[in-house]
């Protein structure tokens, strides 16, 4: 079913835009170079970011998702994302990112860096593995650089289900979701071999990687496992908004190196991403305080946190190719419509996405897609775009994304019961399946 699906998104981006490659060049094999050739200043910002973009995760995701949910769930939130964050890092070690970062074919990568082999250091001969996507600063940081995406991503699924999943249950799917979903998909749009590569698709730092991915795989989260109890009925009060803005403040910093660290030099290109990223981060704020102003009469800490990331997940594709101007119009259009996203749209879909990662990640996700498709410059990034070939890229992974998401869920649910019982639901996570509490 998967292959025919596939099969039919490539034969309309055939119809709609001819196959290019987004290099130059054809890529070559990851391979050896004297560590005399590598770019220090590169290397070192790469390493900046990757503890950027770790911080993103822990702590902010944990802080961002914990301050949201009830008092009673507060520490199996928490406990979610830090258990996703090592899971996710043995996998990607073992096998996550040779599927996805070498040179195999459309649909997924080699196996020549499983256990990432062959990222070696010699010091005798001066020997440094290099990636072919990353030539100037060794593999070794290129690889824990994607490795931080990679964590973050189901990270932020984790919103969607929180206050009934089963912890057994979220680790066999996330186990299975970054090798089965997140993996190829960072392989079609990031490896030059992928099939959305390939169509000319731009997604500068994970607009369509992470958080299209993440906004479907969390609606379908939150179809399979079905409303918590007493949704719609009663009112679930966050716990501690405050945490939820040291959080937010955190994806913010975070997010600088999310993107500007996507260049993976340090340049005027990745200058210029740092500067769009806050731009459309402020004007992501300013949207949804405005759209909440005027629709609840009143601005609220949660909308500002939300505005913010709105506008940062938007600019994410969009970063390494817009100007300051394009910026500051996609975080706006990201805040309204993501406000809409988690409102609106969010009672259309009648689904318990607990902390509306589709209404802000996938929307905003959309957004920055489809607007990278219009107001991506030439002159910055150097590929033109196409917004055909946007909503191609963008419809291929929800639709990849969202029907496999709900198949690893049922396998899960074959595997280990995936939702908790009513008596633990109502108890709250934090004691019935931790046996930990907060403290008075």
């Amino acid at each position: 079913m998967y292959s025919s699906l596939i099969r039919a998104l490539l034969w309309i981006a055939a119809l709609a835009v001819p196959l290019q490659t987004r290099a130059e060049v054809a890529p070559t094999a990851p391979g050896l170079v004297q560590q005399a050739t590598l770019h220090p200043a590169d290397t070192a910002w790469g390493m900046v970011s990757v503890c950027l973009v770790l911080l993103m995760t822990l702590p902010g995701v944990a802080l961002f998702y914990a301050g949201m949910v009830r008092r009673k769930n507060v520490l199996n939130t928490m406990v979610s994302v830090m258990a996703v964050a090592a899971l996710v890092s043995v996998l990607w070690f073992a096998l996550g990112y040779s599927i996805a970062f070498t040179p195999g074919n459309a649909l997924i990568g080699g196996t020549e860096r499983f256990w990432f082999s062959g990222l070696d250091f010699q010091k005798e001969t001066g020997l440094v593995a290099v990636s072919h996507l990353a030539p100037n600063i060794p593999e070794s940081v290129y690889s824990m650089f994607q490795l931080a995406f990679a964590i973050i991503t189901p990270a932020l699924i984790v919103g969607a289900f929180v206050e009934r999943m089963r912890f057994s249950a979220m680790l066999w799917f996330v186990g299975m979701w970054t090798l089965v979903v997140y993996a190829p998909i960072a392989h079609w749009v990031w490896e030059p071999g992928g099939w959305l590569a390939r169509m000319g698709a731009l997604d500068f730092a994970g607009g369509t990687v992470v958080h299209i991915n993440a906004g479907a795989a969390g609606i379908a989260c939150a179809y399979v496992l079905g409303p918590r109890r007493g949704y719609g009925k009663e009112a679930f009060e966050p716990y501690n908004l405050g945490l939820t803005m040291t959080g937010a403040a955190l994806l913010w910093v975070g997010w600088f190196g999310f993107n500007a660290g996507s260049a993976v030099a340090a340049d005027g290109r990745a200058g210029l991403a740092l500067a769009v990223t806050h731009i459309a981060a402020s004007a992501g704020l300013l949207g949804w305080m405005l759209a909440e102003w005027i629709g609840r009469r009143r601005p609220s800490l949660l909308g500002t946190c939300s505005g913010a990331v709105a506008g940062l997940v938007a600019i994410t594709p969009a970063s390494g190719f817009v100007t300051p101007g394009s910026a500051l119009l996609i975080g706006v259009v990201a805040g309204l419509a993501c406000y809409w996203g988690a409102t609106g749209l969010k009672r259309l879909l009648r689904a318990d996405d607990s902390l509306d990662v589709f209404g802000v990640h996938g929307v905003g996700g959309l957004v920055g897609c489809v607007m990278t498709g219009l107001l991506a410059d030439p002159a910055i990034g150097g590929v033109g775009a196409s917004l055909m070939t946007q909503v191609v890229s963008a419809l291929a992974v929800m639709a990849y994304s969202g029907v496999v998401t709900a198949l690893l869920l049922w396998l899960t649910n074959f595997i280990v019961s995936l939702r908790v019982n009513e008596d633990e639901e109502l108890e709250g996570l934090d004691l019935s399946l931790h046996r930990e509490k907060l403290g008075a």
